[in-house]
């Protein structure tokens, strides 16, 4: 047997066992798939049967965690893999990766061991001569840790080296008998060492400052865990001058703590109020999800119970002071129904006012699965509770018991629906919704749906139908929440016909009327004609009055064009056969339409309220191409009657080639004879990369009392999302009466993007008009960044702006904000990355009045130093000006932690600031 032949038996031994190497029930069962291996074999050892999968490249599935190895040894009555010689198993949910010499992993515990064992995540690595993993927990005897194995530094910057070692992962690790090593040189001797590894929020806080209110204060966050499940970080908080001083609280985050409980969530905080009151203010957040097995359940029952009180900061005649909110929901589902209890209070100081969601003390819930029987269907559904809620401003006996009253309250949904062929081509359909609440004080209120359709079709696209509905809608609530919107009797009937009587047209009628109500309350009949042969395109709709016998309605679109009517179609002679005689050769056309390049269309309308609608006629021409377009419109107001708008559009492009030549033209004019308002724009842009664009919007005959007769504007440049772009534009207020720009301005952009450079400039100047006499530049501002190297790089960003203040004054002020300007450096041998960054910064305001400097000074220059070791940081930063100088370390998942600042006013250090 070939070796390929081999691999494909291995492939489907493979496929068969994974199906029943561990079908085992219960919440603790784990799913071993095989992905590669080349043999398998089952064999029976002291009673014990055991699955070896060998093969140059074996890969397992432990749920999400992998698993490989040259030899793995199953188990199956021990429910543990050994992995024989050099093997890896990655978790993917610590996202660790254990590497090491016969490693062997319990199924059941979830549980990894093994000797000279390598474990690395995206901080850590650690080697451990024994090592034991469980859910939350990773322990290693005679262990070696470092966080500076990904940085590719021989030897390592600094590591440690204990007797045992705990690591929590994502958390923090713990090591006894621990020496520090530099360079791999023994320096220090730590009895216990706890390194965190995880976000601020699992880090050690400690901050000691003094208040003018409350003297000194002192706050302190100190991360604990409770066996390999439970996180949580003890809060403690002192205030000089508060009655009582000493605050504590405690935050918990649990996994899996107890049976049927998946998660617990605790957030606790007892703080002393403010000075001038005495006692304490709670914070409180509890919750807990679980799910609890039940026999003949399709799904577990699911529950979850929040707990949340918030005193802290509220003031002491805040109505929500005190007051805790507690919302607990459990659900399960049977084969038969699915069920829910909610229950949602609050325990404090009764509530003084309307109260936006409503307290449900409880609510119970029984949905039965929907049932179906051929044409029937039914789904029921029943809601019952004892409510507290805003009361119903409709129900003057709610409103007399306050602004909220409670009472119990009974809902019953029903949806009843039957559908059925009655004869050939025609459906019918039956349905009844009803939804129905029933309050213990007495009220009750109905919403109740019956529809019935019966569909008759016929020669293929022609329908009819008729429906009748029967729609009730009554009572008043007690509660705000489920209120009705107002009472409803409706018996409407309605008819619909769709036909196509003959090709290419189309004819609708619907009309409705209700039982209820009276002629002059019924709607309008609507018809619609559509035609869509060519060259006539036509969509039109009347509505018509039957009671008032008046046209209430009328809109029509119309277009003649057919752009293939110069097209002919040959159909070849047909020779005589035995049963068909001969058929000579024809040639049709689309349509008649004379101009296939040419396309008319029409809109407008009627209305009786209105009179007619204005009245849009539109010529369009299109070219050999189609892009090619010119159309006019014009708009006619019959009811005035005069002509309100006059619209040009065209779209130009010349073809003859299409890359020598490949210029376009478009743009659109608008004319309002009546105001004489001229509006357009045309642009032409070149080879797809340049373009010319003017638009203006331009009164003709503008009003005495204005400067200017609108906006007119020149722009040349690239078009956007170019690598290299620039605009240069002209234009402002236009006066048309004195034939020139009253403000203009003349602004430019340049956008310039390379491998590692960019540039971006953009300035505005006035130009001298009819109402402005200087020129002088007005704003500018550039920014960019340029990189030589892998070692320099400068970047920056830069504003010039120039106001005036109102005449007579006319003082220029002058602006110019460098934010910020920066300058680095990298330093370090050739050929490896840097190890150190020297960086300059210059971020300043200057401001001149009349050519006169304000506040005159030195720049103020921030120079920097930083270390970077991959696994450390050393930021030291100098203010020589301002006299401020700071020094920061970081480490791996921290941002820089400050050692100490020194500022004229004094030195401040870590956890204690100096008054």
């Amino acid at each position: 047997m070939t070796r390929a032949a081999r691999r494909r038996g291995a492939r489907v031994r493979a496929a068969l066992l994974a199906l029943g190497l561990l079908a085992l029930g219960g919440a603790q069962a784990r799913t071993v798939k095989i992905v590669s291996a080349d043999t398998l074999e089952l064999r029976q050892v002291d009673g014990q049967e055991l699955v070896v999968i060998s093969g140059e490249n074996v890969e397992l599935r432990v749920d999400d965690d992998v698993v490989r190895a040259r030899r793995v040894e199953f188990n199956r009555t021990r429910r543990t893999l050994t992995l024989i010689g050099a093997a890896s198993y990655r978790s993917a949910k610590d996202g660790e990766d254990l590497r090491g010499e016969n490693l062997v992993v319990e199924l059941g515990r979830e549980q990894v061991s093994g000797e000279d064992v390598l474990i690395s995540d995206a901080r850590l690595e650690i080697r451990g001569q024994e090592v034991d993993r469980i859910p939350g927990q990773l322990r290693a005897t005679g262990g070696y840790f470092t966080t500076c194995a990904r940085c590719g530094r021989t030897p390592n910057d600094y590591a440690f080296r204990a007797e045992r070692l705990i690591v929590y992962p994502g958390d923090r690790l713990v090591a006894y008998n621990a020496q520090l090593l530099l360079a791999d040189i023994p320096v220090l001797f730590l009895p216990v060492l706890v390194l965190p590894l995880n976000d601020r929020d699992r880090q050690p806080r400690l901050e000691v400052g003094r208040d003018a209110v409350d003297g000194l204060t002192v706050l302190a966050d100190l991360p604990f865990s409770v066996a390999g499940n439970t996180l949580g970080t003890t809060r403690l908080r002192y205030y000089q001058n508060r009655t009582p001083s000493v605050g504590a609280g405690v935050t918990l985050r649990s996994y899996a703590p107890l049976p049927f409980v998946d998660r617990v969530d605790l957030d606790l905080l007892a703080e002393p109020r403010p000075v001038g009151q005495t006692g304490r203010d709670v914070n409180l957040t509890f919750g807990v999800k679980g799910r609890v097995p039940l026999a003949l359940a399709v799904r577990d029952l699911d529950y979850s119970l929040n707990v949340t009180r918030r005193d802290i900061g509220r003031g002491a005649t805040d109505p929500q002071r005190g007051l805790t909110d507690v919302q607990f929901r459990a659900s399960v589902e049977y084969p038969l129904f699915t069920a829910a209890l909610d229950y949602v209070d609050r325990f404090g100081p009764a509530p003084t006012t309307a109260l936006s969601t409503p307290l449900k003390r409880p609510e119970v819930t029984v949905d039965p699965k929907p049932y179906t029987n051929g044409p029937l269907s039914a789904d029921v559904k029943v809601t019952a509770g004892n409510y507290t809620g805003q009361s119903n401003p409709r129900s003057p006996s709610a409103t007399a018991q306050g602004v909220n009253i409670t009472t119990s309250r009974l809902e019953e949904n029903h949806s009843l629906a039957y559908t059925v062929k009655p004869w050939r081509d025609a459906d019918l359909s039956l349905s009844n919704t009803f939804t129905g609440r029933y309050y213990g004080t007495g009220a009750r209120t109905v919403q109740l749906d019956v529809t019935g359709t019966l569909t008759q079709r016929w020669a293929g696209s022609n329908t009819f139908s008729v429906s009748a509905k029967y729609l009730r809608t009554e009572g008043t609530s007690p509660f705000a929440f489920d209120a009705l919107s107002g009472r409803l009797l409706s018996a409407p009937v309605s008819l619909n016909l769709s036909t196509v009587p003959v090709k290419d047209v189309s004819f609708g009628v619907s009309y409705s009327r209700d039982l209820f109500l009276r002629s002059e309350q019924q709607g309008n009949a609507t018809f619609s004609l559509g035609v869509n042969r060519r060259p006539l395109s036509l969509t039109a709709s009347a509505q018509v009055n039957p009671d008032k016998r008046t046209l209430e309605d009328v809109t029509f679109n119309a277009t003649l064009a057919d752009p293939d009517s110069g097209k002919v179609t040959v159909t070849p002679a047909q020779p005589a056969t035995a049963t068909t005689p001969a058929r000579p050769a024809t040639t049709t056309r689309t349509s008649a339409w004379p101009a296939p390049n040419l396309s008319l269309s029409a809109s407008g309308g009627y209305s009786l309220a209105t009179g007619p609608r204005p009245l849009t006629v539109t010529a369009a021409v299109t070219g050999d191409v189609r892009s090619n377009l010119f159309s006019v419109a014009v708009t006619h107001n019959v009811r005035t009657p005069e002509i309100t708008a006059v619209t040009v559009r065209y779209n130009l492009t010349r073809t003859q080639d299409t890359v020598l030549n490949a210029l376009s033209v478009s743009g659109d004019e608008t004319l309002n004879p009546v105001t004489g308002q001229l509006s357009g724009s045309l642009t032409a842009l070149w080879r797809g990369q340049y373009q010319f664009r003017t638009s203006h919007s331009l009164l003709l005959q503008r009003p005495d009392t204005a400067t200017s007769s609108g906006t007119l504007d020149f722009s040349v440049g690239t078009v956007s999302g170019s690598r290299d772009a620039w605009t240069v534009k002209y234009g402002g207020a236009y006066d048309l009466r004195r034939g020139g720009f009253t403000a203009p301005q003349l602004s430019g952009e340049l956008t310039r993007t390379r491998s590692g450079q960019s540039l971006a400039v953009t300035a505005v100047m006035n130009t001298p008009g009819l109402d402005q006499k200087r020129t002088e530049l007005t704003r500018v501002q550039l920014s960019g960044a340029a990189q030589f190297g892998s070692r320099f790089w400068v970047s920056g960003s830069a504003l010039y702006t120039r106001t005036r203040a109102p005449l007579p004054n006319d003082i220029a002020t002058d602006t110019l904000q460098l934010n910020p300007l920066r300058v680095n450096l990298g330093l370090g041998r050739a050929g490896e990355r840097p190890g150190a960054y020297l960086t300059g910064t210059l971020t300043q305001n200057f401001t001149w009045v009349d050519g006169v400097r304000q506040t005159p000074g030195p720049l103020t220059p921030v120079f920097g130093l930083t270390i970077d070791r991959c696994c450390w940081a050393l930021q030291a930063e100098a203010d020589l000006v301002n006299r401020r100088y700071r020094i920061a370390v970081g480490l791996p998942g921290q941002t820089g932690y400050p050692l100490f600042e020194l500022t004229p006013s004094g030195a401040s250090v870590p956890l204690i600031s100096t008054p």
